[in-house]
């Protein structure tokens, strides 16, 4: 497993270029799928699993790594396939998203792959697991199916959105009322998310799903005659997205007079740390890890207070 994941320090050079790297495996049969390598902590041979009492049905129990217990996926399962049976070949996928680690039971480990993100593609929607996919690719001229790991997360661990408006300043709830957001991610689980989390406030949420068609939104509210700054509070952008990433987005909006001063936020799963960086790199305004409704939603309110010239409390909300 070592050489397989040979490659993976490389991976902090490609985000930002729209780039990326793609860890190919198999679970029931030949088909395969990949999940994004910058996600991925290590790659090993099924360890022993301790039961776990009282687990979700996807859960086959859990293993202990560098002290810390990790909850183990069967991930075929999990995306709408039958179990996948550990055997000796079986291998685990240990990954952190959004703050926590886990990981995943999967079949064979293929190989690494080195792609552009114009080369990834939205799923098509007459596949059959396209509810449990962000996107497709082609290698050597096999389809690659990316799976949707926040959505697969989000369905074993559901994300509660739970916010106390009592105290809002009525004049920031009026304000809301009146804003426009951008939301672009490629995960309709992200996107519904923050839908719920904003519709706190009541603003209009324009939804994108790849970066690319951010852009053209925002270029053909431009070409229409609006001040797209002053029309829109802010866009929210995840970093990975098929056709075109979020830091490549910034870059493109920075580099339109007609766009340059829009407020960019980066909500992604990625790390923490490196992202923080990659905002001072491309060019974004905030950024905030997912998913944390809470913080989203005081983020949000900081910044219509801003935009009206009105005091925030310390506590939002």
């Amino acid at each position: 497993m070592a050489g397989v994941l040979a490659s993976v320090d490389s991976r902090t050079q490609l985000v930002g270029e729209n780039r990326l790297e793609l860890l190919m495996f198999r679970l029931l049969t030949g088909q395969l799928f990949a999940i994004n390598v910058f996600k991925i902590q290590e790659v090993m041979r099924l360890p022993a699993l301790s039961n776990l009492p009282h687990h979700h049905p996807y859960v086959v129990g859990v293993t202990h790594l560098r002290g810390q217990t990790v909850t183990v996926i069967n991930l075929s399962q999990a995306i709408g396939m039958p179990a996948l049976q550990p055997t000796e070949e079986s291998n685990l996928i240990v990954t952190e998203y959004n703050n926590s680690v886990q990981a995943f039971l999967v079949g064979g480990v293929d190989r690494i792959i080195n792609m552009n993100w114009d080369e990834i593609m939205p799923p098509p929607r007459t596949t059959g697991r396209s509810h449990y996919l962000t996107a497709i690719t082609r290698v050597e001229e096999k389809i690659v199916e990316i799976i949707d790991v926040e959505k697969v997360l989000a369905e074993i661990s559901p994300y509660l959105i739970s916010i106390d408006t009592e105290n809002l300043d009525e004049q920031i709830r009026q304000a809301a009322s009146r804003m426009e957001v951008l939301m672009v991610d490629d995960s309709s689980t992200a996107r519904a998310q923050v839908k719920e989390t904003l519709g706190h406030l009541g603003i209009t949420i324009h939804e994108a799903s790849d970066g690319r068609e951010g852009l053209e939104k925002l270029r053909a509210m431009a070409d229409a005659g609006e001040d797209v700054p002053n029309k829109l509070l802010m866009l929210i952008t995840d970093a990975e997205m098929p056709e075109m990433d979020g830091y490549r987005l910034t870059r493109e909006i920075r580099e339109d007079p007609r766009l340059k001063d829009l407020f960019i936020t980066l909500h992604t799963s990625l790390s923490g740390s490196f992202n923080k960086a990659m905002v001072q790199k491309v060019g974004c305004d905030d950024f905030l890890s997912k998913f944390q409704p809470k913080q989203l939603f005081d983020l949000v309110v900081r910044r219509i207070a801003e935009v009206e010239g009105l005091e925030v409390p310390e506590e939002t909300v």
